[in-house]
């Protein structure tokens, strides 16, 4: 992948999920700075944890034109909810739809372009894609979405299963990137409006037969 298009998905997932950000931030009530810190915790705080954990410079400190991206999506945000003082909730879920899908993308990129292994880059796909939906949550005080029953973390999992395997049968980039978005955004918007989940300690009940004699 080119320098420049890396660039561009890492700029437009900073923007969706700082707009998700600041819109948690309305909905949570939270006013004035706060607004800023939550949008920017979302938009950074994956990345974040990715590049320490691949030892690598942070992101938006080697280049500033994340944050600038960043403020300028949670202020273009700000200016929206002032003429739409009650944003539906359809914005914000969008919103953090793509931006897990596209940071699972720039994550897995991330990681195989310094050289790690397809399943190390699947991980770093979910670290960015989670860690700063999972910040937000908890500063607003919500259960984390990853930690609840419906899919998220899992729909990361799914777009870079989707991604590598479209890569091993050298699908042309473009393609991989495409087909990655779709089948996360899918699987993600799937789970809030027709309530897909996975729940691992669900436990089967048996029902007892009744035996007649005859």
């Amino acid at each position: 992948m080119s320098s420049d298009y890396f660039l561009f998905l890492n700029i437009v997932g900073v923007a969706f999920f700082a707009i998700s950000g600041a819109l948690m931030g309305h909905q949570k009530q939270i006013n004035g700075f706060g607004i800023v810190v939550v949008g920017a915790i979302t938009a950074i705080g994956g990345g974040t944890i990715r590049d320490l954990m691949l030892g690598k410079p942070i992101f938006w400190v080697e280049v500033s034109d994340y944050l600038f991206a960043t403020y300028t999506a949670i202020l273009v945000t700000i200016l929206f909810v002032r003429y739409m003082p009650s944003p539906a909730n359809f914005y914000f879920i969008m919103m953090d739809a793509v931006g897990l899908a596209i940071f699972n993308i720039v994550g897995i990129e991330k990681a195989l372009i310094e050289g790690t292994g397809m399943l190390i880059a699947l991980t770093m796909g979910v670290v960015t894609g989670i860690f700063g939906g999972l910040m937000r949550d908890v500063i607003c005080r919500e259960v984390p979405l990853v930690m609840q029953g419906d899919l998220y973390a899992s729909t990361c999992l799914a777009g870079g299963l989707t991604y590598a395997a479209l890569f091993a049968m050298d699908v042309a980039y473009f393609w991989c990137i495409l087909g990655a978005l779709l089948v996360t955004v899918f699987l993600r918007l799937g789970s809030v409006y027709w309530n897909w989940n996975i729940d691992l300690f669900h436990k089967r009940t048996h029902k007892k037969r009744a035996f007649r004699l005859r």
